[in-house]
């Protein structure tokens, strides 16, 4: 493996959302990520990933079955070796598994333990249940996104994966720069409730300004209110996205659309907004999408073409820029960022659950025969 994370070990335990993505962003730059599959998913009664579970890449998969006594024994001792482990768990959980903090602190006094939850690992919610769509409602995210009438959940992005997933990548990565410092490891307990929050610090800070509306949408500069940062339909009911905030852009926008930027109310007017937005609206409509994207192609306005998740492997940019790579026939996104001394590795294939069951196990020390004793009694799979 290559990458600025080499021989970093994580111990990951199977999970949903973001703590495999925490996971799959931690292999992506070189880490050696192993990931605990249920044993009923090694022998297919129970279905933890699919086929195509991108978050998987780049990782061992070993299938344990964590409530069986000699499974979380294995659990320790892969602890034993790791830098870190990731568990997505309700508070708990893990505790009454044998697998908790304590119990792999004391094997591991460096261990750095990252537990991925919605709502924390203490407070009143703690131990509900829920979803991103619940923790950004409750973080003050949600209710900034979507038309006017009704809050959008943004698919499952904010909450999940940047204020989730994300969030406790970073966490870990400071904890474990810590602890290879110190020798101490410690507990990182990352919510993304939290995490989401985070992610609305600027505009908390828009909000003490003055100038950002708490609790309405497109109303506010960011949010599709002003029609200089805002999506248009085109002729062949395409999308095209226009970012003109600085005025200098917004002129040329005014230029490349043919309006004379006199016939409308000045930029900052925001009583004017809604006769801007007409007349950028019938322009846009016009023409189709690809028509617009190359007009646009060569004037510095903040307009980009709405391209889909098939298409935008395609743009020469992305191409270009190798932003999308394909691995056993399948399209996804490159591991980022990029270095100049250490670039991330290429992930390898999806493995299925259990695959390297026997190898990780070779690699703790057992042998064949307990291996099979193990599996024998269920411990593994």
């Amino acid at each position: 493996m290559t990458g600025p994370l080499q021989g970093m070990r994580v111990v990951e335990i199977a999970a949903l959302g973001p703590a495999p993505f925490c996971g799959m962003v931690l292999a992506d730059l070189g880490a050696d990520v192993v990931r605990v599959d249920r044993a009923d998913a090694v022998t297919g009664e129970h279905t933890s990933s699919t086929r195509n579970d991108l978050m998987c890449r780049g990782k061992w998969s070993i299938g344990v079955d964590l409530k069986h006594e000699e499974g979380a024994s294995v659990v320790l001792r892969l602890v034993e070796g790791a830098d870190a482990l990731i568990e997505g768990f309700r508070p708990g959980v893990t505790e009454r598994l044998g697998i908790g903090p304590a119990q792999c602190l004391a094997r591991n006094v460096a261990l750095v333990y990252g537990r991925m939850t919605g709502w924390g690992q203490n407070g009143p919610l703690s131990g509900r249940a829920g979803h991103d769509i619940d923790y950004i409602a409750l973080s003050g995210a949600l209710a900034a996104i979507g038309p006017a009438e009704t809050p959008l959940p943004p698919l499952n992005l904010v909450g999940d994966f940047g204020g989730g997933g994300m969030f406790l990548a970073v966490g870990l990565l400071a904890a474990v720069l810590h602890a290879r410092e110190t020798g101490e490891g410690q507990v990182v307990d990352a919510a993304m409730v939290e995490g989401s929050a985070l992610l609305t610090t600027a505009m908390h800070g828009h909000i003490a300004e003055g100038w950002w509306a708490p609790g309405r949408r497109e109303a506010n500069l960011l949010d599709g209110g002003a029609p200089f940062y805002a999506v248009y339909e085109t002729a062949d009911r395409g999308y095209i996205a226009v970012g003109a905030l600085e005025p200098q852009f917004f002129a040329a926008l005014l230029e490349g659309l043919g309006v004379e930027q006199e016939s409308l109310p000045a930029q900052g007017d925001r009583e004017g907004w809604p006769k801007i937005r007409a007349v950028l609206a019938a322009r846009f409509a016009s023409r189709s999408r690809d028509e617009w994207a190359e007009h646009f192609a060569q004037i510095d306005a903040c307009v980009a073409p709405v391209l889909d998740a098939t298409e935008a492997p395609g743009h020469p940019h992305n191409m270009a820029r190798e932003v999308f790579i394909e691995v056993d026939g399948v399209i996804q996104p490159a591991p980022g960022p990029r270095f100049s001394v250490t670039p991330a590795p290429v992930p390898s294939g999806l493995g299925y659950p259990g695959r390297d069951t026997d190898l990780v196990l070779k690699t703790l020390g057992y042998s064949e025969t307990e291996t099979s004793m193990l599996r024998r009694a269920g411990a593994v799979a």
